[in-house]
Protein backbone atom coordinates (compact mmCIF):
# COMPACT_ATOMS: atom_id res chain seq x y z
CA UNK A 1 0.00 0.00 0.00
CA UNK A 2 1.93 3.46 -1.12
CA UNK A 3 2.51 5.82 2.44
CA UNK A 4 -0.76 7.80 3.06
CA UNK A 5 -0.61 11.50 3.93
CA UNK A 6 -1.21 11.78 7.99
CA UNK A 7 -4.61 13.12 9.37
CA UNK A 8 -5.73 14.33 12.52
CA UNK A 9 -8.95 13.45 13.92
CA UNK A 10 -10.26 16.20 16.83
CA UNK A 11 -13.22 14.73 19.18
CA UNK A 12 -13.73 10.71 19.13
CA UNK A 13 -17.51 10.21 19.88
CA UNK A 14 -18.94 7.53 17.44
CA UNK A 15 -18.58 9.46 14.48
CA UNK A 16 -14.71 10.10 15.11
CA UNK A 17 -13.94 7.29 15.83
CA UNK A 18 -15.25 5.73 13.02
CA UNK A 19 -13.79 8.22 10.71
CA UNK A 20 -10.51 7.64 12.40
CA UNK A 21 -10.84 3.81 11.69
CA UNK A 22 -11.74 4.28 8.21
CA UNK A 23 -8.73 6.36 7.33
CA UNK A 24 -6.12 3.70 9.44
CA UNK A 25 -7.76 1.12 7.00
CA UNK A 26 -6.65 3.04 4.04
CA UNK A 27 -3.19 3.70 5.55
CA UNK A 28 -2.97 7.09 7.18
CA UNK A 29 -1.50 7.52 9.93
CA UNK A 30 -3.61 9.09 12.12
CA UNK A 31 -3.24 11.13 15.57
CA UNK A 32 -6.42 11.76 17.69
CA UNK A 33 -7.30 13.89 20.61
CA UNK A 34 -10.14 13.88 22.68
CA UNK A 35 -11.01 15.77 25.62
CA UNK A 36 -11.98 12.93 27.45
CA UNK A 37 -8.84 10.71 27.01
CA UNK A 38 -10.08 7.44 27.99
CA UNK A 39 -12.81 7.60 24.50
CA UNK A 40 -8.95 6.92 22.89
CA UNK A 41 -8.28 3.74 24.07
CA UNK A 42 -9.91 1.74 21.25
CA UNK A 43 -8.74 3.58 18.51
CA UNK A 44 -5.48 4.24 19.92
CA UNK A 45 -5.33 0.33 20.07
CA UNK A 46 -5.72 -0.03 16.64
CA UNK A 47 -2.96 2.00 15.59
CA UNK A 48 -3.86 6.01 15.70
CA UNK A 49 -1.49 8.10 17.97
CA UNK A 50 -2.80 9.71 21.16
CA UNK A 51 -1.40 13.45 21.12
CA UNK A 52 -1.13 14.91 24.67
CA UNK A 53 -2.76 18.79 23.46
CA UNK A 54 -4.80 19.69 20.61
CA UNK A 55 -1.99 22.06 19.19
CA UNK A 56 0.01 18.45 19.40
CA UNK A 57 -2.55 17.02 17.36
CA UNK A 58 -2.62 20.09 14.92
CA UNK A 59 0.88 20.05 14.31
CA UNK A 60 0.81 16.13 13.56
CA UNK A 61 -1.06 16.81 10.51
CA UNK A 62 -1.50 19.31 7.45
CA UNK A 63 -5.23 18.30 7.82
CA UNK A 64 -7.41 17.91 10.98
CA UNK A 65 -10.84 16.46 11.26
CA UNK A 66 -13.23 17.82 13.81
CA UNK A 67 -15.81 15.59 14.74
CA UNK A 68 -17.64 17.68 18.04
CA UNK A 69 -20.58 18.94 19.32
CA UNK A 70 -20.70 22.15 17.70
CA UNK A 71 -18.69 25.03 16.57
CA UNK A 72 -18.39 26.24 20.12
CA UNK A 73 -16.58 23.23 20.59
CA UNK A 74 -14.11 24.11 18.47
CA UNK A 75 -13.47 27.70 19.85
CA UNK A 76 -12.93 25.94 22.90
CA UNK A 77 -10.33 23.35 21.82
CA UNK A 78 -8.09 25.25 19.58
CA UNK A 79 -8.53 29.23 21.34
CA UNK A 80 -5.31 28.17 23.17
CA UNK A 81 -3.72 26.77 20.03
CA UNK A 82 -3.73 28.84 17.01
CA UNK A 83 -0.34 29.44 16.40
CA UNK A 84 -0.51 25.78 15.14
CA UNK A 85 -3.07 26.33 12.49
CA UNK A 86 -1.08 28.45 10.02
CA UNK A 87 -0.62 26.77 6.75
CA UNK A 88 -2.83 23.74 7.93
CA UNK A 89 -5.97 22.65 6.99
CA UNK A 90 -9.53 22.44 9.49
CA UNK A 91 -12.36 20.10 8.00
CA UNK A 92 -15.00 20.65 10.74
CA UNK A 93 -17.55 18.32 10.31
CA UNK A 94 -19.29 19.06 13.24
CA UNK A 95 -22.79 20.99 13.14
CA UNK A 96 -24.35 24.32 13.51
CA UNK A 97 -25.59 27.50 11.65
CA UNK A 98 -24.67 28.08 8.60
CA UNK A 99 -23.53 32.21 9.84
CA UNK A 100 -21.63 30.48 12.57
CA UNK A 101 -19.82 28.28 10.12
CA UNK A 102 -18.77 31.55 7.78
CA UNK A 103 -17.66 33.08 11.41
CA UNK A 104 -15.50 30.14 11.70
CA UNK A 105 -13.72 30.36 8.20
CA UNK A 106 -13.06 33.93 9.11
CA UNK A 107 -11.58 32.95 12.19
CA UNK A 108 -9.70 30.14 10.58
CA UNK A 109 -8.31 32.06 7.61
CA UNK A 110 -7.33 35.13 10.62
CA UNK A 111 -4.54 32.57 11.73
CA UNK A 112 -3.90 31.13 8.16
CA UNK A 113 -5.91 28.21 8.01
CA UNK A 114 -7.58 26.60 5.09
CA UNK A 115 -11.65 25.83 6.58
CA UNK A 116 -13.70 23.43 4.72
CA UNK A 117 -16.75 22.91 6.32
CA UNK A 118 -18.42 19.34 6.20
CA UNK A 119 -21.53 17.31 6.94
CA UNK A 120 -22.11 13.62 6.98
CA UNK A 121 -24.95 12.40 5.84
CA UNK A 122 -24.89 8.66 7.23
CA UNK A 123 -24.52 7.40 10.85
CA UNK A 124 -21.44 5.88 12.22
CA UNK A 125 -21.63 2.50 11.30
CA UNK A 126 -21.60 3.37 7.28
CA UNK A 127 -18.46 5.79 7.90
CA UNK A 128 -16.11 4.54 4.76
CA UNK A 129 -18.54 2.15 3.22
CA UNK A 130 -19.75 2.74 -0.53
CA UNK A 131 -23.38 4.19 0.38
CA UNK A 132 -21.13 7.08 2.63
CA UNK A 133 -21.36 10.48 1.04
CA UNK A 134 -20.14 14.09 2.67
CA UNK A 135 -21.16 17.87 1.40
CA UNK A 136 -18.21 19.91 1.52
CA UNK A 137 -17.96 23.82 0.69
CA UNK A 138 -15.12 26.16 1.53
CA UNK A 139 -11.76 27.08 -0.66
CA UNK A 140 -11.74 24.75 -3.68
CA UNK A 141 -7.89 24.58 -3.49
CA UNK A 142 -8.12 22.78 -0.19
CA UNK A 143 -10.93 21.02 -1.31
CA UNK A 144 -8.94 19.79 -4.04
CA UNK A 145 -5.66 18.35 -1.92
CA UNK A 146 -7.44 16.60 0.49
CA UNK A 147 -10.72 15.05 -2.00
CA UNK A 148 -9.05 11.93 -1.73
CA UNK A 149 -8.19 11.50 1.92
CA UNK A 150 -11.84 12.99 2.53
CA UNK A 151 -13.41 10.04 0.63
CA UNK A 152 -12.17 7.42 2.95
CA UNK A 153 -14.54 8.92 4.84
CA UNK A 154 -17.40 8.50 2.49
CA UNK A 155 -17.72 10.32 -1.27
CA UNK A 156 -17.13 13.88 -1.20
CA UNK A 157 -19.72 16.09 -2.43
CA UNK A 158 -18.40 19.52 -2.81
CA UNK A 159 -21.22 22.44 -3.32
CA UNK A 160 -18.78 25.39 -4.05
CA UNK A 161 -16.43 27.98 -2.08
CA UNK A 162 -19.42 29.32 0.08
CA UNK A 163 -18.41 28.40 4.03
CA UNK A 164 -22.20 27.66 4.62
CA UNK A 165 -23.28 26.23 1.95
CA UNK A 166 -22.24 22.57 3.55
CA UNK A 167 -24.06 23.28 6.70
CA UNK A 168 -26.90 24.53 5.26
CA UNK A 169 -27.16 21.24 2.91
CA UNK A 170 -26.43 19.12 5.89
CA UNK A 171 -29.07 20.80 8.42
CA UNK A 172 -31.74 20.60 5.53
CA UNK A 173 -31.44 16.52 5.42
CA UNK A 174 -31.40 16.43 9.18
CA UNK A 175 -34.69 18.93 8.84
CA UNK A 176 -36.08 15.82 7.24
CA UNK A 177 -34.78 13.06 9.30
CA UNK A 178 -35.63 14.73 12.73
CA UNK A 179 -39.00 15.37 11.78
CA UNK A 180 -39.70 11.88 10.52
CA UNK A 181 -38.36 10.50 13.37
CA UNK A 182 -40.51 12.64 16.00
CA UNK A 183 -43.85 11.75 13.15
CA UNK A 184 -42.60 8.11 13.37
CA UNK A 185 -42.59 7.57 16.74
CA UNK A 186 -46.10 9.85 16.89
CA UNK A 187 -47.97 6.87 14.75
CA UNK A 188 -46.69 4.40 17.14
CA UNK A 189 -48.15 6.43 20.00
CA UNK A 190 -51.60 7.06 17.93
CA UNK A 191 -51.51 3.48 17.17
CA UNK A 192 -50.59 2.40 21.03
CA UNK A 193 -53.35 4.84 22.47
CA UNK A 194 -55.39 1.77 21.06
CA UNK A 195 -53.39 -0.91 22.20
CA UNK A 196 -51.06 -2.05 19.75
CA UNK A 197 -47.52 -3.18 20.20
CA UNK A 198 -44.99 -0.56 18.93
CA UNK A 199 -43.43 -3.92 17.71
CA UNK A 200 -46.06 -5.27 15.42
CA UNK A 201 -47.01 -1.59 13.60
CA UNK A 202 -43.95 0.01 13.20
CA UNK A 203 -42.74 -2.66 10.24
CA UNK A 204 -46.33 -1.68 8.78
CA UNK A 205 -45.35 2.16 8.86
CA UNK A 206 -42.09 1.29 7.34
CA UNK A 207 -42.70 0.94 3.80
CA UNK A 208 -44.23 4.45 3.85
CA UNK A 209 -41.19 6.26 4.53
CA UNK A 210 -39.50 4.08 1.80
CA UNK A 211 -42.06 5.02 -0.82
CA UNK A 212 -42.50 8.50 -0.37
CA UNK A 213 -40.29 9.11 -3.39
CA UNK A 214 -41.75 7.10 -5.56
CA UNK A 215 -45.16 9.08 -4.76
CA UNK A 216 -43.70 12.05 -5.14
CA UNK A 217 -43.09 11.35 -8.38
CA UNK A 218 -45.98 9.61 -9.64
CA UNK A 219 -47.98 11.78 -11.73
CA UNK A 220 -46.62 15.28 -10.99
CA UNK A 221 -43.04 16.65 -10.32
CA UNK A 222 -43.31 18.60 -6.77
CA UNK A 223 -39.48 20.29 -7.62
CA UNK A 224 -40.43 21.87 -10.70
CA UNK A 225 -43.69 22.77 -9.39
CA UNK A 226 -42.33 25.03 -6.45
CA UNK A 227 -39.90 26.42 -9.00
CA UNK A 228 -41.76 27.73 -10.93
CA UNK A 229 -44.55 29.20 -8.52
CA UNK A 230 -47.28 26.86 -10.20
CA UNK A 231 -49.44 24.19 -8.01
CA UNK A 232 -52.02 22.70 -10.23
CA UNK A 233 -53.92 20.96 -7.76
CA UNK A 234 -54.72 17.67 -10.25
CA UNK A 235 -53.98 14.81 -8.21
CA UNK A 236 -54.11 16.22 -4.28
CA UNK A 237 -55.30 19.90 -3.14
CA UNK A 238 -54.25 21.75 -0.24
CA UNK A 239 -57.79 21.15 0.41
CA UNK A 240 -57.61 17.11 0.61
CA UNK A 241 -54.27 17.44 2.60
CA UNK A 242 -55.69 19.34 5.22
CA UNK A 243 -58.59 17.35 5.64
CA UNK A 244 -56.62 14.64 6.57
CA UNK A 245 -54.81 16.69 8.56
CA UNK A 246 -57.29 17.38 10.70
CA UNK A 247 -58.51 14.11 11.35
CA UNK A 248 -54.94 13.46 12.54
CA UNK A 249 -55.13 16.47 15.27
CA UNK A 250 -58.60 15.04 16.28
CA UNK A 251 -57.41 11.48 16.27
CA UNK A 252 -54.02 12.38 18.46
CA UNK A 253 -56.60 14.44 20.89
CA UNK A 254 -58.91 12.04 21.83
CA UNK A 255 -55.93 9.50 22.27
CA UNK A 256 -54.42 11.94 24.30
CA UNK A 257 -51.04 12.45 22.83
CA UNK A 258 -48.58 15.39 22.16
CA UNK A 259 -50.26 17.93 19.45
CA UNK A 260 -47.46 19.71 18.48
CA UNK A 261 -46.34 18.06 15.55
CA UNK A 262 -50.20 17.38 14.05
CA UNK A 263 -51.26 21.09 15.00
CA UNK A 264 -47.90 22.14 13.10
CA UNK A 265 -48.72 20.22 9.76
CA UNK A 266 -52.05 21.17 9.94
CA UNK A 267 -50.82 24.84 10.55
CA UNK A 268 -49.14 24.82 6.69
CA UNK A 269 -52.50 23.81 5.09
CA UNK A 270 -54.52 25.87 7.36
CA UNK A 271 -52.45 28.91 5.80
CA UNK A 272 -52.81 27.75 2.12
CA UNK A 273 -56.40 27.61 2.00
CA UNK A 274 -56.79 30.94 4.19
CA UNK A 275 -54.65 32.87 1.44
CA UNK A 276 -57.04 30.76 -1.29
CA UNK A 277 -55.00 28.02 -2.83
CA UNK A 278 -57.33 25.03 -1.41
CA UNK A 279 -57.38 24.04 -4.88
CA UNK A 280 -53.79 23.89 -5.49
CA UNK A 281 -51.39 21.12 -5.12
CA UNK A 282 -50.09 20.53 -1.63
CA UNK A 283 -46.67 22.00 -2.55
CA UNK A 284 -48.34 25.16 -2.05
CA UNK A 285 -47.88 25.59 1.56
CA UNK A 286 -44.07 26.11 0.82
CA UNK A 287 -45.60 30.14 0.26
CA UNK A 288 -46.39 30.08 4.08
CA UNK A 289 -43.09 28.51 5.19
CA UNK A 290 -41.00 30.61 3.56
CA UNK A 291 -43.41 34.05 4.86
CA UNK A 292 -44.83 32.37 8.33
CA UNK A 293 -47.44 35.02 9.59
CA UNK A 294 -46.99 36.21 13.05
CA UNK A 295 -50.86 34.68 13.89
CA UNK A 296 -49.98 31.19 12.13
Amino acid sequence: MPARSPVTVLGLGPMGQAMARSLMRAGHPVTVWNRTPGRAEEVVAAGAQLAATPAEAVAASDLSILSLTDYQAMWDILGDATTSLRGRTLANLSSDTPDRTRQAATWAAGHGAAFLTGGVMVPAPMVGTEAAYAYYSGPREAMGRHRETLARIGTPRYLGEDPGLAQLMYLAHLDIFLTTLSSLTHAVALLQSEGLKASDVLPELMPTLAGIPAMLEAGENPAAQIDAGEHPGNLSTATMMGATADHIVAASEQAGIDLALPRAVQRHYLRAIKDGHGGDNWTRIIDGIRTPHPEA
